[in-house]
């Protein structure tokens, strides 16, 4: 089956629907809470005392208010495409993050005005060059991008079993680490450093597994993903395949890449939309 890229990596807008349906999400990210932890522990490497701070793909705001809680004299904007997640991050308790909708990939703030960009586990969900190039125009010189994603191993056992029913793609593409580190030095970001682990997340059963992945907004957006719905023989082939035999544990691989760059200061941006920090509701007017 021949693959455009499109077809190979998220729909945003079937991305964005299924994290405004997944209601359980506090209850399923764990890996989210795991990357967000790796990247914070990074900071305390990093010489950095930001103005502005961005969580950029926010889920339910937790980065945002760690990093309201370490700098405090940081104004730290929490960003989201879905409403769900936003509503999740405006009712936080931390009055000192604000909270914007907007895109990833396109965000209304004027450029090189921000030193912090914290993204964890956006870049899954969108395309990377743009995220880092967005990222590029919004960091002031000196400023850094602190990014977790999941590399092209993760979900490989669910990949491979669904690869004995049919050709279809069940689980969207992946760049791996040497590909992100070339697409954020094109983007304009200096120095990227990246490194990668694999973690193993085991379960009881397959029902276990796809209740995490929905809850957590992990499910088949792919642009050429199938849009009718899997057959019960056919979603029984598949758990077959994924089931290991002798009552074992199911488990399945989560390939982590955690990665920094730097900001390389002005540069030009022509057509930006700029929309003044000043004008961004503090999460306590949301309450």
């Amino acid at each position: 089956m021949s693959l455009s890229l499109d077809d190979a990596l998220p729909d945003k807008r079937a991305a964005r629907r299924a994290f405004d349906r997944a209601g359980a999400f506090a209850s399923a990210c764990f890996i989210h809470d795991e990357a967000r932890g790796r990247l914070l522990e990074r900071l305390d490497l990093i010489r950095l005392e930001p103005r502005l701070a961005l969580d950029v793909g926010c889920a339910t705001g937790r980065g945002a208010t760690a990093l309201a809680a370490r700098y405090p004299a940081a104004r730290v904007v929490a960003i989201d495409s879905s409403l769900t997640m936003l509503r999740s991050t405006a009712a936080q308790p931390a009055s000192a993050v604000g909270v914007l909708a907007a895109d990833a990939e396109r965000l209304p703030l004027r450029s090189h005005g921000a030193d912090l960009v914290l993204a964890n586990l956006v870049l899954p969900w969108c395309r990377p060059d743009r995220l880092f190039a967005e990222s590029a125009r919004v960091l002031a010189e000196g400023g850094a991008l602190l990014f977790a994603t999941l590399g092209p191993d993760t979900l490989q056992e669910v990949r491979a079993a669904f690869g004995t029913v049919d050709d279809q793609i069940h689980v969207h593409a992946a760049f791996d680490m040497h590909d992100l580190g070339d697409l954020a030095l094109a983007a304009g970001l200096a120095e990227p450093v990246l490194d990668v682990d694999r973690l193993e997340v085991t379960y009881a059963d397959v029902t276990g597994l796809v209740r995490d992945l929905r809850a957590a907004g992990a499910v088949n957006v792919a642009g050429g993903r199938r849009r009718t719905l899997t057959g019960r023989k056919r979603w029984r082939r598949f758990e077959a395949a994924l089931m290991p035999a002798h009552g074992q544990r199911l488990a399945v691989t989560v390939e982590l890449i955690l990665g920094q760059a730097w900001g390389r200061g002005a540069r030009s941006a022509p057509g930006e939309v700029l929309v003044p920090i000043d004008r961004i509701k503090r999460r306590s007017e949301n309450t």
